[in-house]
């Protein structure tokens, strides 16, 4: 059955309303996209910005009556002194729209080690070695972006037997998720987005990681707490701003001599960013389409900062 597709406009500050209204008036989804040309590339920690002129997108039945939505927009921009937003319409064919990220994935092996395939991938027989099983759902992390492939990679070269390991945004838990199955004891997957905390237990689950090995939190959680000084590998694969700015938070989470893997870096920031951890002492960054992802050995008490290599 195709979808109608409601497209209208609006900015930032009316977003949400606009997005319950038409939830509440029968879509079953409703998406925000860029209307301005305007990227959203450096958000603060924690922060989940919007555009400033904002595109809205909703699936409509293609049966249900659209009068009685309009006559909804026409009140709620009458009563906000907004002007009545202009809805167009075009139709869709169907699809399961949670699971489009899967078009074109395919198995991928990193390491000698780590394959990464879809969570509905029927037979793993052929691929030797630890499988992880994901289905990204909403959040970042396939395992197919230049910052989480290298991620993998070193992940894969680790000695991770017996670790305590941070996954800080961990996006679909691929990290934390792959640790645990090549060896770490126990994770912490951190994130601000709740969608983010959803995929990771359901990707948990999908592998067969006990609950206990695994924990879910956002990053005011207490539970960062407990982890303060004991982590033995810390994976962050963000933003060069948002790495600048948790900079003391994220070496504060681990003991002296543990391991630091960054990405999520141009390599026109990597000097920048790397000038934010001078007790990190870093080997020279592997980098894949300009995109950087280096690994650090935090100074152990009385030793020396270690300059940057390369």
């Amino acid at each position: 059955m195709p979808w109608l597709r409601l497209t209208l406009s609006t900015t930032a500050p009316w977003f949400e309303e606009l997005s319950d209204l038409l939830l509440a008036a029968g879509a079953p989804a409703v998406t925000a996209l860029d209307a301005g040309d305007q990227p959203i590339l450096e958000p603060d920690p924690g922060a989940m910005p919007l555009w400033q002129h904002v595109q809205v997108q909703a699936l409509w039945p293609p049966e249900a009556p659209l009068a009685p939505l309009r006559e909804q927009l026409a009140a709620w921009s009458a009563a906000r002194q907004q002007p009545m937003p202009a809805l167009d319409t075009t139709f869709v064919p169907d699809q399961d729209w949670s699971r489009t990220w899967r078009d074109g994935l395919e198995p991928r092996r990193y390491g000698d080690r780590l394959w990464v395939l879809p969570g509905d991938w029927p037979d793993a027989q052929d691929f030797a070695g630890v499988h992880l099983y994901l289905d990204p759902g909403l959040a970042f992390g396939s395992g197919t972006h230049p910052t989480t492939s290298l991620c993998l990679h070193q992940l894969a070269a680790l000695p991770l037997a017996g670790c305590r390991l941070i996954d800080y945004g961990c996006g679909s838990g691929i990290l934390a998720i792959a640790g645990l199955l090549l060896g770490a004891d126990q994770a912490l997957a951190v994130d601000h987005d709740p969608q983010a905390l959803t995929a990771t237990r359901d990707n948990a689950i999908r592998n067969g990681v006990a609950a206990a090995r695994l924990q879910c939190c956002a990053p005011g959680d207490s539970k960062l707490a407990d982890w303060h000084g004991q982590a033995d590998i810390l994976l962050a694969n963000i933003l060069a701003g948002p790495l600048t700015a948790l900079a003391p938070t994220l070496t504060g989470l681990l003991r002296p001599g543990a391991t630091l893997v960054l990405s999520g870096i141009l390599a026109s920031q990597w000097p920048g960013v790397a000038a934010a951890y001078p007790d990190v002492q870093f080997a020279t960054p592997l980098i894949q389409d300009d995109w950087v992802c280096a690994v650090g050995v935090v100074a152990r008490p009385g030793s020396e900062g270690a300059p940057v290599d390369g």
